[in-house]
């Protein structure tokens, strides 16, 4: 099989193979790490595969060809992807689905990609290697999912940056309750100074000379490949029942998964529609509707996880789709209101007797709002739906108890984060002061 080469978004002369993409994170000009050339794995190169380890190991063995972690994958998918990714039906006629992408350790659909990268990465981290320092910024659930995933692995360090006061207060007690190689950085700023914070560092020579760096954020490939297998099992299991290709509404902020949703449809995977449902940071809804990109300082809401302005993997939609037309008609997206959420959270629980996060509601809202989209014809919205469920409610109980008037029940995995101790440092929202602590950080590394 030919070795697979990844280019950046922003110059196809700079590449990496898969290992040293995970391990930069960012590609050296800035950009992020896309394929060169696209597989095609259609329905049939899966055979008989039904489980997530067995469809992963299929999907990635192309990205993965001719690396040094190419012999591992197995072993890999295997120890990632041991909780499961159900779909839950919505009413009697099948058409609708939820697909429950919140059963592994942290709640969060990005356990997924957090297990993988750590898997991969601990893998390529050799005895007397420097440590490897994993920077991530989080609107809410990547950091924890980082920190659970990368927690105790031997070699490599994380520092997790998140806005704060911006988070809710479940997901805050994920990113600080750690310890050890895992270091919580409290921003006064918002995620999208996070965000910027971490792509000033890989560029930044002084801090490159200090640590080795790498990124947990979706903008590295390790997060965001992974994330496609979901998507491609829910298709092959729709397809396999129904011969009708699954469509899919997103709660999207970066647009990671929305992102990697769009790569299963590339390379083959029956997947139809792709609507992306953003919460009231509307850059990406409003750039569609208008041609004009304009990224914006983010606002806070009930999704905070999808609290982003200005979302870095839309760098990649872009490049695979250039031309505005074209990427109008790969992917739609709606702008949902606080006010909206709300009420469907109230009316999940009334309707099927289903409890959902804020961006899962806001994934709902989006379904009803199908119809009555001017750009969509009044037979668009038939087929098979599926709202991807992003967190667990648990994570936002202080939003979504109130509406449904009832206790939300609290997974184990997260009720045994509470009796762990918190610790984080705050830090202004400037490269100088996380240059400082990092620093601060690596000095005691070395002692």
């Amino acid at each position: 099989m030919t070795a697979m080469e990844f280019t950046s978004t922003r110059d196809s002369a700079k590449t990496a193979g898969f290992a040293a993409a995970l391990l930069q994170g960012l590609a050296p000009d800035g950009g992020l790490y896309v394929p060169r050339a696209w597989p095609e794995l259609g329905p049939e190169s899966f055979g008989d595969a039904g489980d997530l380890p067995g469809i992963a190991a299929r999907l990635l063995t192309p990205f993965v060809a001719g690396d040094p972690l190419a012999a591992s994958l197995s072993a890999i998918t295997s120890e990632v992807f041991t909780f499961p990714a159900p779909l839950a039906p919505l009413g009697t006629d099948g058409r609708l689905s939820v697909l429950e992408l919140f059963h592994g350790p942290t709640a969060a659909f990005k356990d997924f990609g957090a297990r993988f990268l750590a898997a991969c990465l601990s893998r390529l981290r050799g005895p007397g290697q420097r440590p490897l320092t994993m920077l991530v910024a989080t609107s809410g659930d990547t950091g924890g999912a980082v920190a659970a995933a990368f927690h105790g692995r031997p070699g490599i360090e994380v520092a997790v940056l998140f806005p704060k006061g911006l988070v809710s207060p479940t997901q805050e007690r994920q990113l600080t309750c750690w310890g050890g190689n895992v270091q919580s950085f409290a921003v006064r700023g918002t995620f999208d100074d996070c965000q910027r914070l971490v792509k000033q560092a890989f560029l930044d020579p002084e801090l490159r000379e200090q640590t080795e760096l790498s990124s947990a954020n979706s903008i590295n490939l390790g997060r965001l490949l992974p994330q496609a297998v979901y998507y491609a099992a829910t298709s092959l299991a729709i397809w396999r029942q129904s011969g009708e290709k699954a469509s899919f509404i997103i709660p999207s902020g970066n647009l990671g998964n929305s992102a990697a949703c769009t790569w299963a449809r590339k390379v083959g995977l029956p997947i139809g529609e792709i609507v992306l449902a953003h919460n009231a940071n509307r850059t990406v809804p409003d750039y569609l509707d208008s041609g004009e990109w304009r990224p914006r300082p983010s606002v806070a809401t009930l999704a905070s996880a999808m609290d982003v302005g200005n979302p870095s993997n839309m760098e990649r939609l872009r490049a695979m789709f250039p031309e505005l037309h074209d990427l109008r008609t790969a992917v739609s997206a709606f702008a949902v209101e606080d006010k909206d959420i709300r009420t469907r959270i109230r009316a999940g629980f009334e309707q099927f007797g289903q409890v959902w996060c804020p961006h899962t509601a806001t994934a709902a809202e989006a379904y009803e709002r199908l119809s009555a989209a001017r750009h969509w014809s009044p037979g668009r919205r038939e087929g098979r739906w599926v709202l991807a469920a992003t967190a667990h409610p648990a994570k936002f109980r202080e939003i979504v108890e109130p509406l449904i008037g009832r206790p939300v029940a609290v997974p184990e995995t997260l009720a045994k984060l509470f009796a762990r101790p918190t610790a984080c440092t705050e830090i202004e929202a400037d490269l100088t002061a996380l240059r400082a602590a990092l620093g601060r950080r690596t000095s005691s590394w070395k002692s």
